[in-house]
């Protein structure tokens, strides 16, 4: 298989979210279940330390800012996500489902991804991911999950005007 960091991930988020268990699972389980899937030890190795640093870096998210700050990307982060995926951001801010800390921290997942850019539905994947794992947000979270769902919808573009 060819998969690629944010590949693990997404079938993670999309195998363990339902369950409904409040005890986190043990990595050890993870990992087996991730190796029967068909996934590379050296992929998985990565997704979950990528997991592993979401979730000691999400506490410190919070919230902050007024909303009425503009964000300035940088080259890099430019190159990683096109004028699509920024409106998508910019939308979701203007709706209350980010913050300026939640922002952050998405995109701080996303230049720690293995991919030279990030399309609009592997960026929903991050946010939802993201959001998943703020204490605070999980209102958001259900929403950015209606939004998910919602293939009828317009376009990240269209959240630009």
């Amino acid at each position: 298989m060819n998969e690629n960091v944010l590949d693990v991930l997404m079938y993670l988020f999309e195998h363990t979210i339902d369950e409904e268990s409040d005890e986190e699972p043990d990595r050890s389980e993870l990992e087996r279940h991730l190796v029967e899937a068909g996934f590379a030890r050296r992929e998985i190795d990565r997704a979950l330390g990528w997991l592993d640093r979401l979730m000691s870096e999400a506490p410190l998210a919070g919230r902050g800012g007024d909303g009425a700050a503009h964000r300035i990307y940088a080259p890099e982060e430019r190159k990683r996500l096109d004028t699509e995926a920024h409106g998508f951001l910019l939308h979701l801010e203007q709706n209350g489902l980010l913050t300026a800390g939640t922002r952050e921290l998405v995109l701080d997942r996303v230049m720690e991804l293995d991919a030279e850019e990030i399309d609009l539905d592997q960026l929903r994947w991050v946010v939802l991911m993201v959001l998943f794992n703020q204490p605070d947000d999980a209102i958001a979270y259900s929403r950015l999950e209606e939004v998910m769902r919602d293939d009828s919808g317009p376009s990240a573009v269209d959240y630009l005007h």
